[in-house]
């Protein structure tokens, strides 16, 4: 396990961390060796793309490196507007959210598998642990908003055992914002981390949903959507941990 943290006061302590900071994991148990020492830990060395997933069929996805290593652009501003109380940052990458909520006065706590990812998160002011959402964690039933933005309801390639994860990181008021893709699927295949120069990362399972496979996931591990909104094309859902009131 890695740690990462600022020192002074900008730490961004998250509940109950008792002085410490902490994260979990953006590659989950299941895929975290994947964003090691592999093309996605070059790219955020050299501040850029090319990035892609890549199926065994051949299929690729871009990734959008240079967006996430930016700052916090308009559709984010619509997720940092409805964050409330201290925020879990899962999947955080370089950590542009956790830099923008910092600044904000949020306790935040960035969470990535990556020491690449994590190391950028601090060097932009944040503060970051290197380790698995599905790992101890502190704060558990005490944050007040999570995230998963930028494909990360993918991660480990079962959408109900992390919404089932995070829905135990929560407080009693607790919400979740997560990103649906842009397109209407649910699929979950194996993949590898690609940049067309380098050798491949390692396979591991990732899924993704769009924004109805995201809600019925959601609804069926037992969560109510509070609100769904689109912003320069990207599409978001807030919801909360239970059924409604």
């Amino acid at each position: 396990m890695t740690v990462v943290r600022p020192a002074g006061p900008g730490a961004g302590l998250g509940p109950g961390a008792g002085g410490g900071v902490g994260a979990g994991g953006g590659g989950g148990v299941r895929s975290g060796g994947a964003w090691l020492e592999d093309p996605y830990a070059r790219a955020l060395r050299a501040g850029r793309g090319p990035l892609f997933l890549r199926r065994p069929d051949g299929w690729v996805l871009p990734l959008e490196v240079e967006r996430w290593l930016a700052d916090a652009d308009p559709a984010d501003e619509s997720v940092l507007s409805r964050c409330r109380g201290a925020v879990l940052d899962i999947g955080c990458g370089p950590g542009r959210l956790v830099a923008a909520l910092a600044g904000r006065g949020h306790p935040v706590l960035g969470v990535d598998v990556s020491p690449a990812a994590v190391t950028r998160t601090v060097r932009r002011g944040g503060s970051a642990l290197c380790r698995s959402v599905f790992g101890p964690l502190p704060g558990e039933g005490r944050w007040t908003t999570a995230l998963l933005l930028d494909g990360n309801i993918g991660i480990g390639g079962d959408p109900g055992a992390l919404l089932g994860r995070v829905a135990g990181l929560l407080g009693p008021v607790g919400r979740l914002i997560a990103e649906a893709a842009e397109a209407e699927v649910d699929e979950c295949h194996e993949v590898r981390l690609d940049d067309g120069r380098g050798p491949r990362g390692v396979p591991f399972r990732w899924s993704r949903l769009g924004p109805t496979a995201l809600l019925r996931h959601a609804e069926r591990a037992g969560w109510t959507p509070l609100d769904t909104w689109t912003a320069s094309g990207r599409h978001f859902a807030e919801l909360a941990p239970g059924p409604a009131a």
